[in-house]
């Protein structure tokens, strides 16, 4: 098994530690999509996970992520022209409304579940890096106390040995693969 597939599961194992401490805190569930709007950065390895993971799809789920990244391409490129990429990732705001392409509209599931980016294995629960900031999503631990959200912390062992190169975002790594 190789470092990055080593890496995966480490996040993964992680994550559900997290879900488990925050039990009914947690409003993560299928269809739940608060998340899945607006363009946000992702690596390199994540964009080529993603790519394998386009890959290993049936040929007819496919082509609906592929054409649903080509459309957010061409939404994108025509409400941020020129270095799009990097004008929608420095801006807070931008795109937000802007559903992922991997997103199925249908049934409010990632159709690149298995293969989806860090930032989406590590938002929601308490979950984080060693020396980066806990971020949890405004819809979980609703009414907790700050000590009961620190109860619910979970820190991955380890840094993020992803290469930080060229950021891009899930529609860009998805339109042309």
């Amino acid at each position: 098994m190789g470092a990055a597939s080593d890496f995966i599961q480490i996040v993964d194992a992680a994550l559900a530690q997290a879900a488990t401490k925050a039990g009914p805190w947690l409003a993560c569930r299928p269809g739940c999509t608060q998340c899945c709007f607006g363009p946000f950065a992702i690596t390199p390895a994540d964009a080529a996970r993603l790519r394998q993971g386009l890959a290993q799809l049936d040929p007819e789920t496919a082509a609906r992520v592929r054409r649903r990244s080509r459309e957010s391409v061409a939404r994108l490129e025509a409400a941020y022209p020129v270095d799009t990429i990097a004008r929608i990732l420095a801006e807070d705001e931008a795109a937000a409304d802007e559903p992922c392409p991997a997103l199925d509209p249908e049934t409010g599931l990632c159709d690149l579940y298995a293969a989806r980016p860090i930032v989406c294995r590590t938002f929601g629960p308490p979950l984080h890096f060693p020396g980066e900031a806990v971020a949890i999503c405004e819809l979980c631990f609703e009414g907790a106390e700050p000590e009961q959200v620190a109860a619910c912390e979970v820190e991955i062992e380890m840094d993020n040995p992803e290469e930080q190169g060229p950021e891009t975002v899930v529609a860009y790594a998805l339109a042309l693969a």
